[in-house]
């Protein structure tokens, strides 16, 4: 296949996964939502919950988004410094946000900052989002895909503390902010959690916190007992699915960290909320794929 060719072909593949996670959630996240509404006690969110399954098989019945605000797409790339199309990705994946948009279809969603203009494309200046991470030596990509709506990302927020608040002082943070804004994100919410040096090291942790499974378990100790104690912490505030009281507000809490300095703990929270569109594909060099996310998905 030559290189034009090759092109098209990822572009294609690419749009139709993009469209795709719009209209179906995660298997991590389906499997959550059921167990929360399970073991829910409280007769209105149970409702709920029962009318998020039914939008969702709507959503796959009809094959249209399982929510109008399809959100601005962002790519997160783990790209083989070996990967034969590497050099052509970023040209690939905004082909593909607007292939993904007509496919969908998904709302228009990028305004031009300061111009004022919904470019009616879902591209922009800087959008697609992009994100990368290089892996020496290998020659495939894996991607995240996620649809960053207006609601989930409103309570996102970084700050940096002074060192003698200690990890107190980032449970305090995020508690703050699950109480003032968490509501808005349209709950049960994947919660992201980023503790680093700085403020922008700290935003992007936690975002790379909440493309994890929603069952991610820390592989440090103390950072997976801060997740569960935040976790029971909000899930006590009793905002309950929809901001409408019950007993699971949060499909789970994720932590992102870095080493930091010693003197400052930059920290930072993004949200996911219940119709938590992200997708993840891997995507070898003879440009096959493994979709990892999403079971029983053919494009």
């Amino acid at each position: 296949m030559e290189k034009e060719a090759e092109v098209q072909s990822l572009t294609d593949i690419l749009a139709k996964f993009t469209a795709y996670i719009g209209k179906r959630l995660p298997t991590d996240v389906k499997d959550k939502q059921a167990e929360l509404r399970a073991k829910e006690t409280n007769p209105m969110a149970i409702e709920i919950f029962d009318v998020m399954a039914e939008n969702q098989d709507a959503a796959d019945k009809l094959d249209r988004p399982s929510c109008q605000d399809t959100g601005v797409i962002q790519y997160f790339i783990q790209a083989g410094s070996s990967f034969p199309l590497l050099g052509e990705l970023e040209s690939i994946l905004e082909g593909a946000t607007i292939g993904a948009t007509e496919i969908g279809p998904l709302r228009h969603n990028a305004v031009e900052a300061f111009v004022e203009k919904n470019t009616g494309t879902n591209t922009g200046s800087k959008i697609p989002w992009l994100d990368w991470e290089i892996l020496p030596g290998k020659d495939h990509v894996i991607i995240d895909v996620y649809m960053a709506g207006g609601g989930c990302t409103l309570p996102g927020a970084s700050t940096v503390l002074m060192p003698g608040q200690g990890y107190e002082g980032v449970a305090e943070f995020v508690l703050d902010v699950m109480t003032s804004r968490g509501l808005n994100a349209c709950p049960p919410l994947l919660v992201g959690v980023g503790v680093s040096t700085s403020a922008e090291t700290a935003a992007r942790l936690s975002k790379k916190a909440i493309l994890k499974p929603v069952t991610a378990r820390n592989t440090n100790e103390q950072a997976a007992l801060l997740e569960e104690l935040l976790a029971e912490g909000i899930n006590d505030l009793g905002i309950g699915p929809q901001g409408l009281t019950g007993d699971n507000t949060v499909m789970g809490v994720n932590i992102e960290w870095s080493a930091r300095h010693p003197s400052t703990i930059g920290v930072a929270v993004s949200t996911g909320c219940w119709a938590h569109r992200r997708g993840q594909i891997k995507i070898n060099a003879d440009l096959s794929y493994e979709i990892i996310s999403h079971q029983d998905v053919k494009l």
